[in-house]
């Protein structure tokens, strides 16, 4: 049987504002920095690395992504702008936008909004943003890639827009409830670039008796923010990096990128790291089913910012198959030394959420300790709890490493100093 592989699509967020000018209406883009090596497009990258697979010869189609990029959420605060006159801030959960104030967006209003990493359709209703965010892919397809961008000293992320301006038709209110899904309605999908690992051969989807990586951002998690606090979090730096999965489950060993499991390769960039590690031995010297799940980072992969020559993975979650948990973080460390694998750096092993979304996204801020010349991507949140029902995991992601990417050094050093003026 024939496999082809179809792209995903990762998708950054915009925010558009006309500001009137001289008697003239000029379109402001307020982009998330989630460039082609965007934190976020990390994660999900490997679901188009089979676009490079032309010679596989089995067909399957794409798992679809389970990240709900357009929702219906309400405006929770709305702020000034110091110096702007025609912008504001919106806050909706733990996002914060920056709109404008023509739109007369009001607090506990109904809004959709578009978070980052969506790719909007080539449909009326977003051709405003044509001119700064249209983007056409390798397999032709075109749309809007929205992104996050520094607005008057204010970081911004996401589209915010009325319901009557992105729902066709006659419009009742009462139909929409707070956190409905519209991804699917209204065409929105993940913007996702290619990625140059090679990834030759591919058996099938990874196996479901295995959870897939997929931590959610805890600008969506704040109705639930309370209740983590008194909690002793284990924190690890988020790293820029492809996602991977080995396992043992019985007799049979295997090899996942994200979404794949994939046949065995000397010329396959997982398969490698697995012999490298000497993965399978390992592995079956355990007495249970379990899964390592590790980031690969090095050439190729994120434009490299680490400057690692080759590849190396860095162990951040083991599975435990028959259990269908994750281990306790503190068992995962026992096996990690007993091993000899190297984890995602540890940043804190009993640490407590500070008291609010804005403190804990500064707290991502800060540089990588894989190379302390590069700002870290972000952190990972973990509760393990007294059972795995119990568990909580988020990841936050450092603005100034999004800053970063997209603008440069100076406007990152401005957005430093003003964020450690705040902490003064």
């Amino acid at each position: 049987m024939k496999i082809k592989i179809l792209p995903l699509c990762f998708s950054v967020l915009i925010i558009f504002i006309d500001q009137v000018e001289a008697g003239k209406i000029g379109l402001y883009i307020l982009a998330s920095l989630m460039l082609t090596n965007q934190p976020e497009e990390q994660q999900e990258q490997q679901e188009q690395q089979e676009e490079s697979q032309a010679q596989q010869q089995v067909s399957i189609d794409q798992p679809k992504s389970i990240r709900k990029l357009a929702t219906v959420r309400v405006i929770s605060d709305i702020q000034p702008i110091p110096g702007a006159d025609n912008i504001e801030v919106a806050s909706i959960d733990g996002w914060k936008s920056v709109v404008q104030k023509a739109s007369k967006f009001k607090v506990g209003q109904k809004v959709i909004y578009f978070e980052i990493d969506s790719f909007l359709p080539v449909e009326q209703k977003f051709e405003s943003l044509r001119k700064y965010c249209y983007k056409k892919m390798e397999d032709g397809r075109e749309g809007f890639r929205l992104k996050t961008i520094m607005l008057k000293d204010q970081v911004s992320q996401g589209l915010v827009m009325h319901l009557s301006d992105a729902i066709k038709g006659p419009l009742n209110l009462e139909d929409y409830s707070v956190g409905d899904d519209l991804t699917e309605k209204l065409g929105v999908t993940k913007y996702q670039p290619p990625v140059k690992l090679n990834t030759e051969g591919i058996i099938g989807f990874i196996p479901g008796f295995i959870r897939k990586t997929d931590e959610g951002r805890i600008q969506n998690l704040s109705s639930d923010y309370e209740s983590y606090k008194g909690k002793d979090f284990f924190v690890s730096e988020k790293l820029d990096g492809a996602s991977s999965t080995f396992y043992k489950k019985g007799e049979h060993f295997g090899v996942c990128s994200k979404n794949y499991e994939l046949e065995k390769s000397t010329e396959n960039t997982f398969w490698k790291l697995a012999v490298e590690n000497d993965l399978e031995n390992k592995l079956r010297q355990m007495e249970r089913d379990l899964a390592i799940q590790a980031e690969i980072v090095g050439d190729k992969i994120q434009k490299n910012s680490y400057a690692i020559h080759g590849h190396k993975m860095y162990v951040f979650n083991i599975y435990d198959i028959e259990k269908h948990a994750y281990l306790p973080k503190t068992e995962m460390l026992k096996i990690c030394k007993d091993l000899a694998l190297p984890i995602c750096p540890v940043i804190a092993e009993n640490r407590n959420v500070p008291d609010t979304i804005d403190q804990i996204l500064q707290e991502a801020n800060g540089l990588s300790r894989i190379n302390d010349k590069q700002e870290r991507e972000g952190l990972v949140w973990v509760f393990d709890g007294g059972k795995p029902s119990e568990r909580v995991s988020f990841k936050t992601i450092s603005n100034e490493y999004l800053l970063d990417k997209k603008t440069g050094k100076k406007t990152r050093k401005k957005h430093q100093k003003k964020t450690l003026e705040k902490r003064k």
